[in-house]
């Protein structure tokens, strides 16, 4: 916990954009490892191999990266080398797979 997540700028500029904050629990640094697991691949695998012109253009292709080929055909280790959508339909509807 960083002093800068606790300070009342911080809590304030937050709150001012509706955003909620969290932090991990206290002697917990597992709560925080999937998404620095999944950022470390995003920059790794993508935002460190192109440069966008825009924001625009950075939204629509990060969205795109994300919904067509993370979740849907990226093969993750954590889910038995699945991607996470077949993951996802396999455990709650093992009897709707044509796979």
């Amino acid at each position: 916990r960083g002093c800068q997540y606790t300070s009342k700028d911080y809590k304030r500029l937050l709150s001012s954009n509706s955003i909620l904050g969290s932090m991990s629990r206290k002697g917990n640094p597992y709560d925080n490892a999937p998404m620095e697991s999944f950022f470390q691949t995003l920059k790794t695998e993508y935002l460190y191999k192109i440069a966008f012109s825009t924001i625009e253009q950075a939204e629509r292709c990060l969205k795109q990266w994300i919904d067509v080929y993370y979740n849907c055909r990226r093969l993750h280790s954590a889910l038995g080398y699945k991607s996470p959508l077949f993951y996802e339909i396999s455990r709650y509807h093992p009897f709707n797979l044509s796979a």
